[in-house]
């Protein structure tokens, strides 16, 4: 299966992976466009779609939360920022290490996928609330942003031989040999968001933010439903893929 999800990978992100080395005397441009490579990687590919499916059905339903988007990619920031700070104070011995943890946090990813999508079918009730991106009272839109970083967060941690090579082995040394280079994990870390950012300023755009829930709950109910659907595949394909 991998390989299948790796073939497509390699077709959608080829071009930009030729942009990104065409512009490689330029950082700034190329953290950024490599960043966007790493967004088509097998392991950041389905956890961007799923991002995309949670966020576009809460954003047709309930409006788009710029807050809750902004602390998203802001998770990934951390996550890459982090990852960048570490490399440059362990050195590459640590580095060499580091596929080790990411290796069982990519298997948790799919469960977590089925769990989401289970639970927006309905099928159980949580005593606690998931708050991804809901806009209510002021404790929950607190409980909104925290969930929405730790969303971007962890889905940065999803890494696979392509984003190594990618973050590890292309961007890291750029980073250690730039006099800006601190900026550098962060552009790229804004890079693998610009898919996620482009389908909501898509529904922005459209004026589809909230349109659902102007048409009543029930259409609502099944976007939602259709949407659970869609993650709980989006989990199995990414069980048989990584596991």
């Amino acid at each position: 299966m991998y390989y299948y999800v790796e073939q497509i990978s390699y077709f959608l992100r080829e071009p930009f992976m030729n942009a990104a080395n065409s512009m490689e005397s330029i950082p700034i441009i190329f953290a950024l466009l490599i960043g966007l490579v790493g967004a088509m990687a097998p392991c950041q590919f389905s956890s961007n779609i799923s991002a995309i499916t949670l966020y576009g059905t809460q954003s047709l339903n309930k409006g788009i939360s710029w807050s809750n988007t902004i602390f998203f990619v802001l998770g990934k920031i951390v996550a890459f920022s982090g990852l960048g700070f570490i490399v440059f104070y362990l050195g590459q011995e640590f580095q060499q290490q580091l596929p080790l943890f990411f290796e069982p946090m990519r298997k948790v990813i799919g469960p977590i996928l089925i769990l989401i999508g289970i639970y927006m079918l309905g099928v159980f009730k949580m005593k606690w609330t998931l708050s991804l991106w809901k806009q209510q009272s002021t404790e929950k839109k607190r409980k909104g942003k925290w969930g929405a970083f730790m969303l971007g967060f962890s889905f940065s941690l999803a890494f696979c031989p392509t984003m190594f090579i990618l973050f590890f082995v292309l961007l890291m040394p750029m980073t250690l040999s730039t006099a800006y280079g601190a900026v550098l994990p962060s552009l790229f870390a804004i890079g693998t968001s610009i898919p996620f950012i482009i389908a909501i300023l898509l529904i922005w755009y459209l004026g589809l933010s909230g349109k659902v829930l102007k048409k009543g709950r029930k259409v609502g109910l099944i976007v939602q439903r259709v949407a659970g659907s869609i993650m709980i595949l989006i989990g199995i394909l990414d069980i048989l893929t990584f596991w």
